[in-house]
């Protein structure tokens, strides 16, 4: 079982980088998909040779291509009907550039099981820092055997290269790969490569050629200075990105935990008890190390990597900091009992991480005079918390108090866990009486007869029902909020009536009379016990 942190800026060991390409991205997308996810592995039919083609200037053109169609001589960017003339046998498919994103978003994904630190590079490649990661994996070789493997498995021929800088590790990947550039090599590896390997626009390398400079080797020679004036600033900023003179970060595609706890398994699990136990040892090792930062988690994630390179991510969270490991694991099992139906194992899965991506302060529990903790609340937001992993977090409210006059605007109804530790913005006075159930919206009510002009109705109708009003308390007058702009609500008489069947109700005019000719209109606002 491992356990690590986000990479340290102030380690004194230098910042590793591993550069991934996938050449055949968009063509290997649609075999897996008619031969399977191994289809490398398996003895293949013949079959013709697989062309994506894509619009450019009102022109069909390659935009990506098998290997067999690379052996003909064919390239990204040639006319579909010269391909054809060449080679009529050859399969020409639609670009589908969302269904290669995804792709390539699944590969990041998967690539979380060497490090967080997980960045997309164009349309077909990746950038791993995986600075401090490669002793859990038996070294930088090991490391990078053990990827291009199981990538292999899946279907995929990818290139990689590893170097101090993403400028480095992006040459090594497309020009040497596979290869590892030791620290402070970066010069030497770069100077027989094209100028591609700088990552240099078509221009600027046209440019470049033209003046007799035809490789890095030669750009890295020049004096500085005219290559600058001739060629503008991005050419030595590339320079200088490559060899690490100037800092050129990598922005991973999703946030980072703040702790992580992992176990990579020798036998691929698939059951969910299985991954229930492995949630229940991993929250174990999770809370020594929130123990000893103060901290309890608020949103914890669930990480499961299948061997055939599918990740599934499964979060809860919580309405108060949480590090007890039986807590932990009774809201994982809520959330997988709802996810059971919908959770494909495939082959099984065999690396499990727990990662809490959201941690606050962790206040010890209360205790009462005998030592006992006292519960209340907390035994309350337990239940809210396994609810909300089964049912969504939006599955339990609590009500609010709001700055408004208006009684159906007083009080709104938030997700418990966003009012926790929240206070009350208006406390209504004790001498203000409310109805146990107010309407969500005023009802109009039909008065017959009322004391003109400030009395209460002595008969109504409301939804097709008569009453006649024995008893009254009122009014409590009530104005829309001053300090809001653009409000129009007119001034509002509560009474508090009670009929001769003894129901009381909250009702209330709206106006005055006097004011038009149609009179107040009257409303049904609650009814009381």
């Amino acid at each position: 079982m491992n356990a690590h942190s986000p990479k340290d800026t102030s380690r004194p060991s230098g910042q590793r980088i591993l550069a991934l390409w996938f050449p055949y991205l968009g063509t290997e997308r649609i075999l897996r998909q008619r031969l399977g996810r191994s289809w490398r592995l398996q003895p293949q039919a013949p079959r013709p040779p697989l062309v994506i083609s894509h619009r450019e200037k009102n022109a069909q053109r390659i935009a990506a291509l098998d290997e067999q169609a690379e052996r003909l001589r064919l390239k990204p960017g040639m006319g579909i009907a010269d391909a054809r003339a060449m080679h009529p046998g050859i399969e020409v498919v639609e670009a589908d550039p969302a269904a290669d994103r995804r792709l390539l978003e699944g590969l990041a994904d998967w690539c979380d099981r060497y490090t967080p630190l997980v960045a997309l590079d164009g349309a077909d490649g990746l950038f791993l820092d995986i600075t401090g990661c490669t002793h859990l994996f038996g070294g930088e070789k090991a490391l990078l055997d053990d990827l291009l493997a199981r990538f292999f498995h899946q279907g995929f021929d990818v290139r990689a290269g590893l170097a101090s800088t993403p400028g480095a590790a992006w040459a090594v990947a497309r020009f040497r790969s596979p290869d590892i550039v030791e620290p402070g090599a970066e010069e030497k590896m770069l100077e027989p490569l094209p100028l591609a390997a700088l990552r240099l626009e078509s221009v600027t390398i046209a440019g470049l050629e033209s003046v007799g400079l035809r490789n890095a080797g030669a750009i890295l020679r020049s004096p500085r200075a005219p290559l600058a004036r001739r060629f503008g600033a991005a050419l030595l900023a590339r320079i200088d990105q490559a060899l690490g003179r100037i800092e050129e970060a990598i922005s991973p595609r999703l946030p980072v935990a703040a702790l992580s706890v992992e176990r990579h398994l020798a036998e691929p699990v698939g059951l969910i008890e299985d991954i229930e136990r492995l949630v229940l040892l991993l929250a174990t090792s999770l809370k020594t190390d929130l123990e000893r930062r103060g901290e309890g988690a608020r949103a914890l994630q669930l990480l499961l990597f299948r061997v055939d390179g599918v990740v599934s991510r499964i979060s809860v969270g919580t309405s108060r900091p949480q590090r007890a490991p039986a807590q932990i694991a009774r809201l994982f099992h809520e959330r997988l009992a709802a996810l059971e139906d919908v959770l494909d194992a495939g082959y099984g899965f065999d690396l499990v991480r727990l990662s809490v991506l959201a941690a606050a302060p962790f206040d010890m529990a209360q205790t009462d005079l005998a030592g006992d903790v006292l519960q209340g609340e907390e035994d309350l937001a337990l239940f809210v918390d396994r609810i909300s992993a089964r049912l969504g977090t939006e599955a339990v409210h609590r009500p609010v108090t709001v700055e408004s006059h208006l009684p159906e605007r007083a009080v709104a109804r938030q997700s418990y866990a966003m009012t926790v530790g929240a206070t009350a913005l208006r406390v209504m006075p004790a001498a203000a009486e409310r109805p146990i159930r107010l309407l969500a919206h005023p009802e109009q009510i039909e008065v017959m007869a009322a004391e003109i002009p400030e009395g209460p109705p002595a008969r109504f109708r409301w939804r097709r029902v008569l009453y006649d009003v024995v008893r009254a308390e009122g009014p409590e007058r009530i104005a829309a909020e001053w300090w809001l702009e653009n409000v129009e609500s007119p001034t509002r008489d509560y009474f508090r009536v009670e009929d001769a069947a003894g129901r009381r109700y909250w009702l209330f005019r709206q106006g005055f009379y006097g004011e038009d000719k149609a009179g107040p209109c009257w409303f049904m606002q609650g009814l009381f016990s």
